[in-house]
């Protein structure tokens, strides 16, 4: 009897339909905490983009939307594609499968692609935002937050949130960065030493 089990594993195994390893505590925690990680920047992508969509103000100097400047259409795009990102790499990170180098370079690649759409569109943003609260005497470009100060409040919510989305972004970046480089060796102390062994 043990004969016919032990055929049976080692055909499995020839055929590559081993059962996947059982998950300990820790593994599982792991997971769960890197998948609520990877939701918070969804929600907070989510808000800033409400609020953004929201942002349009009339006043005795005429209307003003987001849609008219396009740094803040850029802001609501990246919060748009980071949240839709932020959700599917949640699914993904939620579903408990071996950790590959394939899907460690491809989370790497992507949390680091993401993080920069961000930080770009905030970067973006506040620098559209400084304009419209100080304006450029240089370029005869006015102060304009003066006549639309309900707008201005309502970008700058907008601004604040997308930089708490690109802190968690980084903190994702960091911790897919460790995910892929702790699947190499270390490199040795002494390389000279190594070759002469």
């Amino acid at each position: 009897m043990s004969g016919e089990k032990r055929s049976a594993t080692s055909t499995m195994d020839i055929m590559g339909q081993r059962a996947p390893p059982v998950e300990d505590g820790s593994a599982s925690g792991m997971r769960t905490a890197e998948t609520m990680l990877r939701l918070v920047p969804m929600a907070l992508c989510v808000a800033a983009l409400v609020v953004m969509l929201k942002n349009s103000q009339t006043s005795d100097f005429g209307s003003l939307s987001y849609s008219d400047l396009g740094a803040f259409r850029y802001l609501v795009h990246a919060n748009g594609i980071c949240a839709g990102y932020s959700l599917l790499s949640a699914i993904v990170v939620a579903m408990p499968r071996p950790s590959t180098m394939s899907r460690a370079w491809t989370f790497f690649l992507l949390d680091q692609m993401l993080t920069y759409i961000i930080l770009a569109a905030g970067a973006v943003s506040m620098e559209m935002l400084y304009l419209a609260y100080k304006g450029d005497t240089a370029i005869t470009w006015s102060a304009a937050c003066g006549s639309f100060d309900g707008f201005c409040r309502r970008a700058t919510a907008s601004v604040a949130i997308t930089f708490v989305a690109v802190v968690c972004y980084t903190v994702l970046s960091l911790i897919s960065s460790y995910k892929l480089f702790s699947k190499y060796d270390a490199p040795a102390a002494n390389p000279v030493a190594s070759f002469r062994g």
